[in-house]
Order: structure tokens, then sequence, then C-alpha cells
């Protein structure tokens, strides 16, 4: 891409936040996108071009996706879909009506991102926003307004605190926001949207976008702009009858701009078609940035073909959840002796559709509750439900996303007792009743504390306390706590009591938190709506930081080495239950809706695991290098590495650093002192510290200049031991099919080669056992069957003698050379002849380890 379309920083956001590698790659991946929808036109081309039939762009961009097998029909059929695209008949220059349809030809101007909830998408929408500012100002994209739309007002504040963050920080961008509704106001007072490094972005309530005018309601038509918005969404789709016909809307206002769609719950085909960057809760798991994820199904196949388990069922799953969190309490514990800043309280939060109703979701969890706080549960019901535990994890279940058996300490669920329960989940030494607490003015709120103790442990957080004080609490001894603080406000806080979290469907919106370790949800419903429900809040339960601002789990820091090594041995074999979600239900329909919703997620086949480890390496003593960064930069280098730059650019360079100063280039690219001394003596000794060959010339002092500071303070990496390899080398478990049918086909061809050395081995030791016919007939159909072949189109080319082993399988100008999965260590992109991004997804980052 031109230089202009270069040198962006995608890492930097604020004081205290950089983005994560996935964030950066998201931004780069719409640059991407913005470039190849854009390219081969200039600035005062594409300005003021309106989107007509035949547009240049739309088209060329369309013809890319169908150059790159997209075949998929996403045109609006007006005999099907006429309520919601009637309004695109408003505006018949833009949207030409062939055979009664619409192409989606002029709907292509737009980019999603799968996002999971948790995944931090705000800081990439914000860093979007500095991206277009930064293009617009350069001139490379055509000027038109910026609108953020989200469908709850706590999104919209969280998006206005991450603008005043970066802003704080950000001192060469400023983010203006303003109301859609003063737009016309905002345009009389400012004709410049995009005035000197200032970004004027309008901001709305996506719900609140229709086709007609009131007190809050806005018409879209009011806003039309001809079209020319830059829109970003952030999960702007409530499901709700009017969805569909908000979406179309979104794309009349941007239909001469672009539409940026971020959401971790897509639900519309084209969307997933013009998805340029996925990293759903299943990337976000596989990863490390997310708990590892397990499903408890093991009732599922007692109760097959009924909705919803017996009462005694549902309170064995209500102690189950009671054991596992006073068995991870205790592994907390122990992690806490060794560093008391580690982790986070464990927290069981149990989610529920009804709150009000009789016999509701919440009083039934709330009864089963009181039963342990009372004692009044049976002793033989509990050492079912440790019986259960433990048989359930002796069977080596696997975590959802991931290769990974889920481990159970089988030993401390057996020894756990009641009384553990009353410690480390109750909050007491003895039971006792249940007393509610009530917070002076908070009508959200209820705490709950048995009696015999001091201390609260569970809190429900619904919409209005009223009806429960009223009819689910009669009899209860009510008290108000001599505190008006919310409790939920501080329950991610290290001093909180809080152990159970209980609320609606509604309260976890917009709620950040790392505790959950496990997650109960009671009777939540099945449809669309409950999958997206299941998404968002399981995306809620899996965030993780061992440490202050560190969002990975702690293997992935030790890798880095950002963790000390004294302090990994002494707990890293205490870690994986807190750095777990164990998802359980009370209804085995939601069960199965949970497990189906989740596996949805992983949309592609692994192919990794079909690879193995050559057994000769076994035993074989593996070292690998460990680096760490260096306390010197590259400007305190003796013989720094010369930096490529043509000799007219430094020439000019050199001449506008002389115009700055150091005091205004100090301010300007806010360097270290060192760096802007080695760049001022770089200028004075050019041959030594700039490789100045013959290339073209960027004429683009300000950049450069930028590039040089960079270049000179950037900290290298020196080597520090070496370490003995245990999961650094993964790439090969990470190979992908989209297709399933080829997944099958190719794992077939693969587990076929895997087992070469055995059957050779295996007619090895028939030599001089048998028959020298019988040998030698069993050799010929050996040969015969691992020779040139046709299978379904499918060609093998297996090559006979010295190299018997060896074999090509190609299809599509594909081709895996076999050979090299036999030899120890090889990695997988070896075995790669020809790559094809359309086979496989994400497992190589560099093109020099392509063969």
């Amino acid at each position: 891409m031109p230089v202009k379309w270069q040198g962006f920083d995608f890492g930097r956001f604020s004081s205290d936040k950089t983005l994560f590698d996935f964030q950066k790659d998201a931004l780069k991946n719409a640059l991407r996108g913005l470039w190849l929808y854009f390219k081969g036109n200039t600035p005062s081309a594409v300005a003021d071009t309106p989107l007509q039939k035949g547009n240049k762009l739309k088209q060329s961009l369309f013809n890319h996706y169908q150059a790159n097998d997209f075949t998929e029909n996403f045109d609006y059929n007006l005999n099907r879909e006429r309520k919601a695209a009637k309004y695109l008949l408003e505006y018949p220059e833009d949207y030409q009506i062939v055979d009664n349809k619409i192409s989606f030809t002029h709907f292509i101007n737009r980019m999603s991102f799968w996002m999971a909830t948790g995944s931090d998408k705000t800081l990439i929408i914000v860093k979007l926003i500095e991206l277009l500012g930064k293009l617009v100002a350069e001139k490379e994209l055509p000027a038109r307004d910026i609108l953020f739309l989200a469908h709850r007002d706590d999104l919209l504040d969280q998006f206005k605190n991450h603008v005043e963050e970066f802003n704080s920080f950000n001192f060469g961008t400023k983010i203006n926001l303003k109301n859609l509704r003063d737009y016309d106001s905002v345009k009389r007072e400012n004709a410049l949207p995009f005035a000197k490094n200032e970004i004027t972005v309008f901001c709305y309530r996506s719900d609140l976008i229709s086709d007609e005018q009131k007190e809050k309601i806005v018409n879209f038509r009011n806003y039309d702009n001809s079209g020319k918005w830059y829109i970003l969404l952030d999960e702007a789709h409530k499901g709700d009858k009017e969805d569909s016909k908000r979406q179309i809307l979104y794309s009349i206002l941007s239909r001469n701009g672009f539409l940026f769609n971020f959401s971790a719950t897509f639900t519309d085909p084209r969307d997933f078609a013009t998805c340029v960057f996925n990293f759903n809760l299943s990337k976000f798991v596989e990863e490390g940035y997310g708990k590892h994820i397990y499903v408890s199904s093991a009732e599922i196949s007692a109760f097959r073909g009924r909705g919803d388990f017996s009462p005694i069922e549902k309170q064995k799953i209500v102690l189950k959840t009671l054991l596992l969190l006073t068995c991870i309490n205790k592994y907390f514990e122990k992690i806490r002796k060794v560093d008391n800043a580690l982790y986070h309280r464990p927290l069981l939060l149990t989610l529920v559709n009804s709150v009000d109703v009789e016999e509701s979701d919440l009083e039934l969890f709330f009864r089963e509750l009181e039963k342990v706080a009372k004692n009044e549960i049976r002793a033989d019901l509990l050492n079912k439900a440790k019986e259960e535990i433990v048989q359930e994890f002796s069977n080596h279940p696997t975590f959802e996303f991931e290769e990974l058996d889920c481990v159970v300490n089988a030993d401390l669920i057996s020894k756990l007792d009641y009384k553990d329960v009353l410690k480390y989940v109750l909050n007491a030494k003895t039971p006792g009743k249940i007393e509610v607490l009530k917070i002076p003015g908070n009508r959200n709120e209820l705490i709950f504390r048995l009696m015999t103790a001091e201390k609260p442990f569970a809190l429900i957080k619904i919409g209005d306390i009223s009806g429960w004080l009223k009819d689910k609490l009669e009899g209860y001894e009510i008290n108000e706590s001599f505190e008006n603080e919310s409790y939920f406000r501080r329950i991610n806080r290290d001093d909180s009591d809080i152990n159970v979290l209980m609320g609606s469907r509604s309260f976890y919106e917009g709620w950040d938190s790392n505790r959950p370790n496990l997650l109960l949800f009671v009777n939540i419903g099945v449809g669309s709506d409950a999958k997206k429900f299941v998404l968002q809040s399981v995306g809620r339960g899996v965030r993780i930081e061992p440490q202050k601002n560190k969002r990975k789990r702690l293997q992935n820091f030790f890798n880095a080495n950002e963790v000390k090594e004294q302090l990994f041995e002494k707990i890293k074999n205490l870690i994986l239950p807190i750095e777990s979600l164990f998802v359980f239900g009370t209804n085995a329909e939601n069960l199965r809706e949970i497990i189906a919703t989740l596996k949805a997620e992983k949309q592609d086949k692994n192919l990794g695991e079909a690879f193995i480890v050559n057994p000769k390496r076994e035993g074989k003593l593996l070292l690998i290098p460990v680096y760490r960064d260096s306390e010197r930069i590259f400007a305190e280098e003796k013989d720094p590495q010369k930096y490529p730059v043509s000799r007219e650019d430094l020439d000019i360079t050199s001449k506008f650093y002389g115009f700055l100063g150091d005091k205004i280039a100090l301010a300007k690219y806010d360097c270290d002192v060192k760096v802007l001394n080695k760049a001022k003596e770089s200028f004075a000794e050019k041959e030594r510290y700039y490789d100045l060959g013959e290339r073209n010339s960027l004429f683009e002092p300000e950049l450069i200049l930028d590039r040089i500071f960079d270049y000179l303070g950037v900290k290298s990496k020196e080597f520090e031991k070496f370490k003995e390899l245990e999961n650094e080398i993964v790439h090969f478990k990470k190979v992908r099919f989209s297709d399933g049918e080829k997944y099958k086909e190719i794992k077939r061809k693969i587990e076929e080669v895997r087992h070469y050395p055995e059957r050779q081995k295996e007619l090895d030791n028939q030599y001089g056992k048998i028959p020298r016919k019988e040998f030698e007939r069993q050799m010929t159909l050996f040969e015969q069957a691992d020779g040139y072949r046709k299978i379904d189109g499918y060609s093998r080319i297996f090559e006979i003698g010295e190299q018997k082993e060896s074999r090509d399988f190609s299809y599509n100008g594909f081709v895996i050379n076999t050979k090299l999965l036999l030899k120890p260590r090889r990695g997988i992109a070896e075995v790669l002849e020809n790559y094809r991004k359309y086979w496989f997804d994400n497992f190589v980052d560099f093109a020099s380890k392509i063969s």
C-alpha cells in the first residue's frame, strides 16, 4: 500500500492501555479492506461521485468476492422481503431493481468484525475512528460524517468513557462526540468535520433510528446526508421484529460511505460473508484470552426426550455447583498464599429467565440455596453429587474449543463435606436461617446472610425488588444495611464477600468481571434469543486477569517471559480450576441449546489433531531459546543496523528536522531524549547510520522522521537462557478446514500415512515366518494399495523404491507432501507445497515458512 496508508500506530491507546495483537490485527484487516474498496481511485474522483448503477467501487469489490469463490446469493428478493426492503425503493438511482431483486452489489461497502463478548471491541472502534480521520485528513478517503450506533445507553456511555480516555493521552488527535439530534446545528457551526487533528463523531441509540420522528425516535430521512456516512455499529441488533428494517436503514444511510459492524452474535448471513476479522468466543478462548470453558452435560443422557429435570436432579445440580465453587476456592486459597495479588475471588453466577412470576426460576434456585444454608439437604444426596462429579471428570472430558482435558481433583472433591461448603460458599461456620438485607434507596439489590454469620454470601440483582420483598420473602427477617453503597458495584473488588450472584437475563448486559468460575443457567428458554443470551453471558464469564492489566492465561505471560519462573513453578499446578468456567443448566433442553450454540461458534474443523510428534523424539531433550527485552534501545547500540532510506528522502528529512528544532520534535513525536540525540548524530554521519541504496523516494519527511525515531527507540531482544520444550511449538495444532467433507477426506489420507510405518513393520515381521510366495503376494498387495490411483477426483502419487513412504495428496492445485509428516518435529508449513488460503486459515504468519 502507498506510504500514506502506512505508519499507523495500531497499538497505543492510553497511558495504561495498549491493544492486544488480535485487536491490532482487526485494525490491520480494516485498513486492508478500506484499501481494497477504494483502490485505484484518486480521492477527488471518489469524493463526490454518486454511487449509481455500474459504480466502479462497489462492482469492483463484488467482482473480487466472486473471484474468491463467493457464490452465495444475498440479493434482496422483493417478493419475500418487500416489507423490510421497501425503503430501498425510495432511492431508485442507488438501488436498481432487476427481476424484482436488488443486487447484493449495492450493499458490498461494508465489513463486519465477529468479536467475542469481553474482547474489548470498543477500543478497536475508537482506534478505527482515529484511522478514518487520518486517512480522510490525508485525502486518501472521501470526507464523510462518522456515526456511532449502539442499542443500549450503557454501551454509549462505555464508548464515551473510552473516547475520553483516548483523548486524554493522544494530544495529536481529538475525537469530539456529538448527539445525532444536534446534527444540523453542529454542521452549521463547523463546516469541516475533520478539522486539523479533530474528528467529529455523532452518536445515538441504534434502536431509535426509524422511519418516523418522535420525542427520541429519529427519522432516518432527516439525517440522510446523501448516504455520505461512515457508520460504526456496536451490537446494533436487538433481535426484535424491527431489526431487519433497521439494518436496511443503516445500509441506506451509508450507501455512499461505508458500514462497519461489530458484534459477538451475528445472525445475518451478509455479515458473515463480509467478515474481515473473526475473533469470536472460540478464537478468544483458543488464543488464551479467556478461561477454558467446560459444559457439564452428564445429566442429559438420562433425560433424552424430556425438557426438564426432576426436583432431585435439580437439587443435585445446585449441589454440584456449590461443591465445585468450594473446590475452586480451596485452590484460590493456596494460590493467594504464594502471591496475594494473583487472580480473582471465585464466583457462582446464576442467570434466570423469570423473576416475579409464581414459582419463578430465581425462586426455585433460591429455595435450594436456602435448604443448603439450613442443612436440610439429605446426606446421601450430597455424597451422590460428589460421586457424580468424580465420575463425570474421570471420563477425561475436554474443554469446549480446545483439545485439552478438563481435570478436577477427584480426591479433593471426595473429601469435601458440608462444613467446607459453609465456610467457602456461605461465609459461615454453622448452618442457620437466611436473613435479608436491603440497601436504603436501592430498588435493584437484595443481600443475603446467614443469621449465624457476620458476612453476607449472596446477592440478587434484578429490575425491581419490591415484588420479591412482598411475595417471595414473606416471613424472612428483613433489615436495612448500614451502608448505602451498592454491593453489585463493588463485587469486582478483592474485599467483596459475595460468592453467589443471582440475576435476571438483563442484569449482565454491560457488566464486566473476571470473577465467574461457575455459570448456572436456570430455564433460559430456547431459540435465537436464548442463543444470543448464552454467547453474551458466557462471554462475560470467560474474562481473565491473573495479574493487574494482564488479560491472558498465566502460561502465555510465562512463555513471553513476563512472569518470573520461580512464581510460575509454585502455582502452575494450581491454576487450571481458577482459569476455567464451568457451565451448568437445570433444564435438559437448555443444556442442549447451550452446547449447540457453543459448538456453532467453532465453524471450522481442527486438522492439527491428526498430526502427531514422531515417537523417535520421545525421551530426547529438546531445548528452545528464551529471550528478554534488552535494557538498551537501538539508539544506544554502538553500531546499529543501517536504516534503509533513499538519499533524497534523507536529505529533506534532515532539513525538516532542522526546521522543527529539538523542543518541537520532542513534543510532536513524544520520543526519548536519547533517541533525539542519536537522530541528530545520524544526520551528521549519514553513511554510518543509513543504507542509501537505490530505492524510490517517498517525499514524506514528517512520516520518515517518525519512522526513524521509532526505529532508534526500539528495544531489541537479548538471549537469556535455554529451556526445555513444553507447549511452545503448537502451530501444527492450528491447521483448520472450513469445509467438513474436505476435512474428512484429507484426515483419512493423513491417517493412512501416519500408520504406514506400522503396516510396513508388520509385513517385515512376517518375513521368514510365512511361505515365500505368500509374503510376495502380500508385498504386492501392499504396494498396489499404496501405488498411484484416483479416488473421488483426488489424486495420490506414491513413490516406490527407497522413498516409498513419500506421497503427495493433491486437489485443485493444493498439494501435501506426506513424507514430511513422518519426520520428527517438522513444521506443518513444510508439509504444504502450494498454500491455498481457501483451505487453510491462519496457521502460519510468515511467508518464509511456506515451502
